[in-house]
């Protein structure tokens, strides 16, 4: 940054120099020339004012300037510069001549063949018809920024000198915050900064806390992640380990391989979990999204759940009218239903009820709701719920194999898509749980 900062300062000087040399080069040629042709009109005044000294031919008087008197016809009758002015060209053709015959003067300046000097000319009419023309020779534009150029590249060298040495300085105060922004930003005060930095610090430092936050939840994560792997690994190891070394009779075998078997579906149910939170924590994985009927893909989800709500004495069943059209990842939303169904089913009690109801908000939104009559939440876990391994009842959620991530799988997916959460819950009564879905309505 400072580098590129000094080489634009630099070429920002040098720039300047050169345009404010062409700029001054251009107004003094200016005014130079304006000044020449005010002394060849002051000596045409003059020596028009008097006849019988132009035709003298005497004009010592005006060393460096040359004085030529022209006929009606353009015949050059007199020359200061030349002796046989008869053998000169027709002079009719000359802008300064005709302007003087039809004006009384004329001015004009032409470059010469050299490209380096300039002929400046001043005619006027004399009382006799004759024109008479003052002319001075003096260095063109190019000639005097040829004659500066030594001392201009002199003064483009002393500014490039300044300003490196000047930009050094500014960069380095330029960038002071922002080195201080590198070195603490936690402890930099907003006020020792400039105001256009404090929105980008502001940024920073919310970047910077959530990364902290995020990196905080991952080593929770892994740490809760490690324990809930190793009870069930625990408990197989062991009982393996017993029946292995013959310490368990023959007729409990079969219970011992049970619990094996329990433990095992337990662990695989939690890893299948852990891979899914994964999947969802990578934000650049993309949906695939299609239109669909979420009526059918709740029916679908009930009867595959029937089997489950039997063993545990719980009555799931459908309620809507109708289609429901949802333009969503399908694979996600039947995840999300499985994992309220199933909480449903898993926290309620024997005999319990639970309602799975598709419906339609004003605006055109999905609106898919859970009903249980299970053992509800607490209205202080309510804010919780939704964490991972999080359990409202953790020696229930054991027991009936929950892994607390359910939930926070239902959060990423309705995050993913853009939906509504809600929930509510009154302990011993039952928890109701809805997804509201953004508006399918196509303008």
């Amino acid at each position: 940054m400072k580098k590129k900062l000094l080489k634009q300062m630099i070429f920002i000087g040098i720039s300047t120099a050169v345009a404010a040399f062409l700029l001054c080069t251009g107004v003094f040629y200016g005014l130079f020339r304006r000044q020449i042709m005010e002394e060849l009109q002051g000596y045409g005044q003059v020596l028009s004012q008097s006849e019988e000294k132009v035709r003298s031919g005497n004009f010592a008087f005006l060393q460096g300037y040359r004085v030529t008197v022209v006929d009606s016809d353009g015949i050059v009758i007199y020359d200061s510069n030349v002796e046989d002015s008869a053998a000169m060209e027709n002079h009719s053709n000359r802008p300064e001549i005709q302007e003087a015959e039809k004006e009384g003067e004329g001015y004009d300046s032409r470059l010469s063949k050299t490209l380096d000097k300039s002929m400046f000319y001043y005619a006027v009419r004399m009382e006799d018809g004759s024109i008479m023309r003052v002319s001075k020779e003096s260095n063109s534009i190019w000639g005097l920024m040829f004659h500066s150029m030594p001392i201009c590249v002199v003064i483009c060298i002393m500014i490039c000198f300044t300003c490196i040495c000047c930009s050094k300085v500014l960069t380095d105060k330029l960038v002071e915050p922002i080195d201080r922004m590198a070195g603490d930003l936690q402890r930099l005060n907003t006020d020792d900064v400039y105001p256009e930095l404090v929105p980008f610090i502001t940024t920073i430092r919310k970047q910077h806390e959530n990364i902290m936050k995020s990196a905080l939840m991952r080593q929770q994560f892994t740490a809760n992640v490690s324990h809930e792997l190793k009870t069930p690994l625990t408990a197989i190891s062991g009982y393996a380990e017993l029946i292995e070394n013959g310490m368990v009779p023959a007729k409990d075998t079969a219970s011992y391989a049970a619990r094996i078997h329990t433990n095992a579906n337990r662990l695989l149910t939690l890893i299948n979990d852990i891979i899914k939170l994964s999947e969802l924590d990578d934000m650049e994985s993309e949906l695939k999204p299609e239109l669909f009927d979420l009526s059918d893909l709740a029916k679908k989800c009930i009867d595959g759940l029937q089997m489950t709500a039997r063993k545990r004495n719980v009555y799931i069943q459908f309620t809507g009218s109708g289609k429901c059209m949802l333009y969503a990842d399908p694979s996600m939303i039947e995840e999300l239903l499985c994992n309220l169904c199933d909480n449903a089913i898993r926290y309620n009690n024997p005999g319990g009820k639970v309602w799975v109801e598709i419906s339609t908000r004003s605006g055109g939104r999905p609106v898919l709701t859970v009903r249980d009559t299970g053992i509800g939440i607490p209205g202080e876990a309510l804010e919780h719920v939704c964490e991972r391994f999080y359990r409202v009842d953790k020696s229930r959620s054991k027991s009936t194999g929950g892994t607390g991530l359910g939930l926070a799988i239902v959060k990423h997916i309705v995050s993913r898509h853009n939906a509504e959460l809600e929930i509510s819950s009154e302990p011993g009564i039952g928890t109701r749980i809805s997804v509201i879905f953004p508006s399918q309505n196509k303008d």
